[in-house]
């Protein structure tokens, strides 16, 4: 590996750990309303963004396909309003692997949006990731009363929208331009439910907050950051560090155990994620 791989490496599973420290918090807010949550995590992120935005001036905040901007936004937006809410249900492992089983519903995005064809490889991979899923969900009479992992894989499916409006926004637009935009939509678009749902978070439920918004905007800077040394594919088998980091928060924090059946399914969906990501890619 070269340098500029390992470098990319290195950025791309800190900017994961990033990402399953923010999760961790939005679990631990769970008295918070979720559109409180989205909001901070939104605005937040706006905040501590807008400087790194703004190093060139205001130039480049010029949108090209405001539409597909908002389509992003809001695809995004929702992955992660449910994704909040799953994840205050069920363990944080189980609820972080299955928002990131996205790259098993982007080929089939991407076959509706773009008309891609799927090739036998790429639906090899999804069948090994979805059965994974359904190792870790184990489908059952359970499902309706308590339908948190549906919600954290409906999560997954609005993500997997969100990362093929970011690949078709990514060839007129500048990383750091598609990141503004999807903070400010999504602050403006969770601000009225915000309002309606307010009531004054505790002290400690503060601190929640903003670890949510400063996690989220140092995690999507350190991928900005890791995709100038690498590809998709290249990193795509590190993407699911956020796992092992999620899984060791949850023991430390939650004491959440994992059985086998769960561990199996977890290697099933990294296995099917990645190689669907690769074979997509190429």
């Amino acid at each position: 590996m070269t340098r500029q791989l390992h470098l990319g490496i290195a950025l791309i599973v800190a900017a994961f750990f990033c990402v399953a420290v923010m999760s961790a918090f939005g679990k631990a807010a769970d008295q918070v309303p979720t559109a409180v949550i989205g909001f901070f995590q939104s605005f937040i992120s706006l905040a501590l963004f807008l400087p790194w935005v703004l190093r060139h001036g205001v130039a480049d905040l010029r949108p090209q396909q405001f539409t597909l901007h908002f389509v992003r936004a809001i695809s995004g937006l929702l992955s992660q309003l449910l994704y909040f809410r799953a994840v205050q249900q069920m363990t944080l492992v189980d609820a972080v692997l299955l928002v990131n089983a996205a790259p098993l519903f982007i080929p089939v995005v991407a076959l509706l949006w773009n008309r891609t064809p799927i090739t036998w490889g790429v639906v090899m991979s999804l069948v090994v990731g979805f059965a994974g899923v359904v190792l870790i969900i184990r489908p059952g009479p359970d499902l309706l009363t308590n339908p948190s992992a549906l919600v954290a894989l409906t999560a997954a499916l609005f993500s997997a929208i969100a990362l093929v409006s970011v690949n078709k926004l990514s060839r007129l637009n500048q990383p750091d331009t598609i990141l503004f935009y999807y903070f400010l939509i999504g602050s403006a678009a969770t601000l009225p439910f915000a309002v309606v749902q307010w009531s004054m978070p505790a002290s400690h439920e503060w601190w929640l907050l903003v670890g949510v918004g400063a996690f989220m905007a140092l995690a999507q800077l350190l991928i900005i950051f890791a995709y100038e040394h690498a590809t998709a594919s290249q990193l795509a088998p590190f993407n699911y560090s956020v796992v092992i980091f999620s899984g060791l928060i949850g023991w430390i924090a939650w004491h959440n155990d994992l059985d086998w059946l769960s561990i199996i399914g977890i290697l099933l969906v990294c296995a099917g994620g990645i190689l669907s990501t690769y074979l997509h890619a190429t």
